[in-house]
């Protein structure tokens, strides 16, 4: 399951290892290309991490570009 977050301390990206720190956007997800992850874990990718691995996207909307982490 993928939930889009929003960093309210300090959160550790588990893809590039940056700290996150309040208001960044980042995404919360407990399975991998439809793998799950191991029990009770949840990894946590910044924007940029969430991007580059296809997770994230962005996508017009009312004229302007937002990024989402919803699949198409």
């Amino acid at each position: 399951m993928r939930s889009g977050c929003i960093a309210i301390g300090e959160v550790c990206c588990d893809g590039c290892g940056r700290i996150m720190r309040h208001p960044e956007r980042y995404l919360a997800i407990n399975e991998t290309d439809g793998v799950e992850v191991e029990e009770g874990k949840t990894l946590r990718y910044c924007a940029e991490c969430s991007l580059s691995r296809g997770y994230a996207r962005y996508e017009e909307e009312k004229g302007e570009w937002i990024l989402t982490f919803f699949p198409k």
